[in-house]
This record gives structure tokens, sequence and C-alpha cells, in this order.
């Protein structure tokens, strides 16, 4: 494409992006529905009180029966292929009311051939060892899953026997200990620890000393899940983990907890018109920043004066200001929403960081800037690496340091510093330094023989394993190449740098494909996303050749299909969702790049 057309292209991307704005003048996005969260919630409506709740029980079960594969199963997206946890979710809730709707009945038999052909025989005990296998050592989802499968008499009257018992007890625990205990489960999934654990711990037949321990500990759980519970009624503003948490409590004989009461009222508001729910409610303050990225220094074309500070005002708004009752963090970080039940991460705190630097005067914000700057520093791990959550839960693949969310906060603390030195005092400089380097050595350790890295929240469900190292490539490389300019005075830390960006270049350049778009590896199906992020991070790097054909492919791909999404994102326990703004900010920022380049 020539610059006249990319200009014409970014211009009316940048409306669509305009047009995005919500009233209260940032970005809310749009989460793709969820079979499995459709199931969840109407098996908690259902326990709840099912004539209650029967009109969104009825929505819910039409959705799910009109948006099952031709194959029979679920998956986390309506384009997602079929998957066993979704697909046996869905079959226990459908199991609620086969038995007087023939076409709940008739989606239920289908589920049951597709998981027949996965080797999944519903009316066997043999479903708790497929999903335990295939979860393994982490409970967070696996328990979970089949709490519901029989609660939902899946697979007989006796599922709770086979269903492993989550130590609830543990929570009683100082927090600072968590990292401690091996748990089973993600630091994220504590209310799941909890309230399932109690409800299987009430359901399984058991005796001894242990049970005498946990009988004993359950009113002080219980007083902890209620002290982490939000205003808003949803942990973590996630669908799954609420309804989760809600049906195990109702069917442990504590329907009037008021954990239930704001669950159940959670769930209610967040069910949309055509029946489904999505994972969480919004990933606003993540798609805020993405879009302010995007924009970059075309932000004064795009964005009026008032517009910007809008923006800016409500991400200050959103900042942690207190110790968050939920897990403990400090005061500083930012979360990716703006509702009560979002935490502040290690994606969302530098990206905060990055945009209000982007958009504010610096001195009016140096104190919120250098709070999150600090949350930062604390919570980076000892193997120089960033983890989401909590400091030094390495245990389960969720609570680990990881690439991409390490490269973030390289960009971050480096333009921290970078604007604020003269305002620091040698020691935090010292701090500063100290942890961009510890990061940087981290992430020389974990890039692959073949130049990538992998991302954590992030994947392709195409790839082996459903990694996607061309995410976690170009991630990487964006963050770096935008830090060395900053990092001019370090000529070692530069040459190092440089030497990953060569090789991670060197990476991009041979996973595209010969249509010129990427996927998610090598002769993976490209998308909008994989493309345009790969087109931003190799803008600059004397590959322009690929860049262009990159960007013919998104013109073509673009006026056939639109801005079509992709499912790459990775949520909790590893629910896949695509994002309505995901294209749409990874095409702006790769025409913005090609354009500033050339």
């Amino acid at each position: 494409m020539n610059k006249d057309k990319l200009e014409i292209r970014f211009k009316e991307l940048s409306n669509i992006l305009l047009s995005e704005l919500n009233d209260d003048g940032f970005w809310s996005g749009e989460l793709s529905s969820s079979a499995l969260g459709v199931a969840v919630a109407v098996a908690a409506l259902h326990f709840h009180d099912a004539n209650f709740h029967q009109q969104e029980i009825e929505k819910g079960l039409k959705w799910l029966c009109s948006n099952q594969n031709t194959d029979g199963g679920f998956g986390d997206t309506p384009e997602s292929p079929a998957n066993i946890s979704t697909s046996l979710l869905s079959y226990a809730t459908l199991n609620l009311y086969a038995e007087n709707n023939p076409e709940v009945k008739s989606t239920q038999q289908k589920l049951a051939d597709y998981l027949k052909t996965q080797n999944v025989d519903v009316r066997s005990d043999q479903v708790a060892k497929v999903i335990l296998d295939h979860y393994q050592k982490d409970y967070t989802f696996s328990v979970p899953i089949l709490t519901l499968c029989a609660l939902c008499g899946i697979p007989g009257d006796d599922g709770f026997k086979h269903i492993p018992q989550l130590p609830f007890e543990l929570a009683l625990l100082p927090r600072r200990f968590y990292r401690l205990l091996n748990l089973s489960v993600v630091s994220y999934a504590i209310p799941a620890l909890i309230a399932v654990g109690i409800v299987v711990f009430r359901k399984k037949k058991s005796n001894g000393l242990t049970r005498a321990i946990r009988a004993k500990a359950e009113k002080k759980a219980l007083k902890i899940l209620e002290r982490s519970l939000p205003e808003s009624g949803g942990f973590l503003e996630a669908i799954p983990l609420t309804a989760f948490v809600a049906l195990s409590l109702i069917n442990a004989g504590l329907r009037d907890s008021v954990v239930v009461d704001k669950g159940i009222a959670f769930l209610k508001r967040t069910q949309r018109e055509d029946g489904s729910w999505p994972i969480d409610i919004d990933l606003s303050t993540w798609v805020t920043t993405l879009s302010v990225k995007a924009l970059g220094n075309r932000k004064n074309e795009v964005l009026t004066k008032t517009q910007q500070k809008r923006i800016v005002n409500h991400l200050l708004s959103v900042q942690n200001k207190t110790v968050h009752s939920f897990n403990g963090t400090s005061p500083g970080g930012w979360g990716w929403t703006d509702y009560s039940g979002s935490v502040p991460d290690c994606d969302d705190t530098p990206g905060a960081i990055l945009a209000l630097l982007e958009l504010a005067p610096h001195h009016t914000i140096k104190e919120e800037i250098l709070a999150g700057g600090e949350w930062l520093l604390q919570l980076q791990n000892n193997d120089g690496g960033f983890p989401t959550f909590s400091r030094g839960w390495g245990k389960l693949p969720f609570d680990q340091s990881c690439a991409d969310l390490t490269g973030h906060c390289v960009l971050a603390l480096t333009k921290l510093l970078d604007v604020y030195k003269s305002d620091l005092n040698s020691k935090q400089k010292k701090q500063y330094t100290t942890a961009i380097n510890k990061a940087v050595v981290y992430l020389k350790k974990h890039q692959k023989e073949n130049g990538s890295w992998l991302p954590l929240w992030f994947g392709n469900q195409h790839t082996k394993n459903h990694e996607n190292p061309v995410y976690g490539t170009a991630r990487v490389l964006t963050y770096f190449q935008k830090a060395k300019l900053m990092l001019k005075d370090e000529p070692f830390l530069n040459e190092r740098i440089q030497k990953m960006i060569v090789e991670g270049r060197d990476f991009l350049l041979k996973t595209q494909n010969e249509n010129g778009s990427w996927g998610g590896d090598f002769g993976i199906e490209g998308s909008i996303e994989e493309t345009a992020l790969a087109i931003a991070a190799l803008n600059g790097i004397k590959s322009k050749p690929e860049i262009e054909k990159g960007l013919e492919w998104l013109d073509v791909y673009y006026k056939k299909n639109g801005l079509k999404e992709a499912p790459i994102g990775l949520y909790f326990a590893s629910l896949w969702y695509d994002e309505k703004l995901y294209p749409l900010t990874a095409y702006l920022e790769a025409i913005k790049g090609y354009k500033d380049i050339h």
C-alpha cells in the first residue's frame, strides 16, 4: 500500500476507534460470549432458585442450543474449536433441563456424541480421570469442573467420590505464607479454593483428624471469603469464578451467605440481551491503554485535549490507592477494569504508566507514576522476571514470571526513569536500573534458541501446545526498541538488548506466511492481531519488503472481513477469548509505526 492509502486507512480506523469511546470518555471494548460462562452461570441460577430465575435460565439455555459447534461440542468462544472442559460443563448444565426440554435434550445428545469422540464417557467414573489427567497438579479448574458435574448428576449419584479435596483451611494462614505452601490452585483462585473446597468437604464422606480441622476452619474461611468480596459481587469481575463460588456455597447449605446474594445479583446483571455471558465484564483499562499506545504521537490529530484529559482522569481514578482486599497487594498498581472486582496486575500497570506519560504533563502525575513504579519494583521476582499478580508464586503456570509482562515493565520503568531522573535520589535510581538490568537478564535467559519469546496470557488455538511465540516476540521487540532509545548511556545494556532484537527479528521474518500474514507460529493461518503486531515490531528494523507484504495482506483481509477478531486471549484458567478492540488497536499501531519510519 502506498502512503496515501495508508493515511486514508489510518483516518478510517481512527474514526472507528473514536466511535468506540464510551459516555464516560474511555474505552470499554467488548469480550466474546462464552459457552463456559453461560453454562456455569445458568447452573448457579438454577441451584439458587430455578423458578425465580426462569427467564435468565431459559435465555441462557437457548443461547447454548443456538451456538453449538457443528461437531456437537462447545469451544470457549463461538469462533473456537470444541474442547473437553467447556463441553463437559455445558453437558452437565444441560442435564438439569434435558428431561423436560426436547431442544435441550437434543443439544445434550450431540454433546455426548462429541465427548465420546474425545474418549469421555459421561456415564462413567472415567470423567474424573480425564479431567484430572488434563490439568495435572493444577486443581484451579479441574476440581470446580468436576464439582459442577457431580452436582448436576454427572456421572451419577456418587460423583464426588473421585474429586480431590481442596485444602480450604490453608486460606486461614497469613498471605505471606501462601507462596511457600505449594498450593494446588493459583493465586487468583483463593475464592474457589474456599467455596469449592467447602462443598466437596461437605459432600464427601471422610473421618479423622483432617475432617475435624476442616470442620473447625469452615467459619473462618467463609469470613475470609466475605472480606475479599468486591462491592460489585463479582470475584475478579469474572463470571465463571463468581458462579463457581455461588453454586458451591448454595450446595454446601450456605444459600443465605452475603457472597451468594451479591454473586447471584452480579450474574443477573451481567447477562447479555442474547442470553449469553462473557468471561469477564470488560478489560477497559487494558483496551484504553492499548488505544492510547496505538495512536502514539498522532494522538493530537485524533483526540481533543478534553478527550485526552478525560482519559487521564479516568486512569488516575482507577489506580489502586489502598492495600487490596483480594490479595493484599500494595497501593500503586492498576487492574484491567474500573469495576471493583479488578485486581492490580503487571500488564495493566505498565500500560497505564505509559499511557499517562503519553497524555498528561509529567509534573502533574508524578506522584501517581512513581507509586506505580514502586508497585512494579515490589512485584519483581528473584529470577528478574515479573509475574502477573503476586510475587513469588511460581509453582503453577499462571503465577510465574513471563516474557511479555517483563518486557512491558522494562519499557515502563525505563520511561519512568528517563522522565523523572532529576526527581529521584541516587538510591532510587539504582533500584530502577537494577530492576531493569535484572529484567533484561531474565529476557535473555528465556529467549528461545530460535529467537522467540512465549507470552503467558495470550496464545493461539491452532499451534502446538496452544502457544503464541509470534505474539510474545512481537511485544517484547516493540518494548525493547522503545526502551533502547532511552538507554543511550548504558552501552553494555544496549548491546545486549540489540542482540536480542536481531534474534527476535529473524524469528518473525521466518514465521511470516507466504501470503504476507502472521499467525501464532510457523505455518499458522494469519489474523489481523498477529500480523499487525508483527509489523509494529518490525517497523524500523530494515524489513521493509516483509512489512509492506504484511500491510497488503491486512488491506485485503480488512476489505473482505472487516475487523474480525481472533481468539488469541487466554483468560483465567486458560479460557480463550477475543476482544472487539484488539484487531483495531493492533492495525492502527502497525500503520502509525510504518508511517513514522518510512
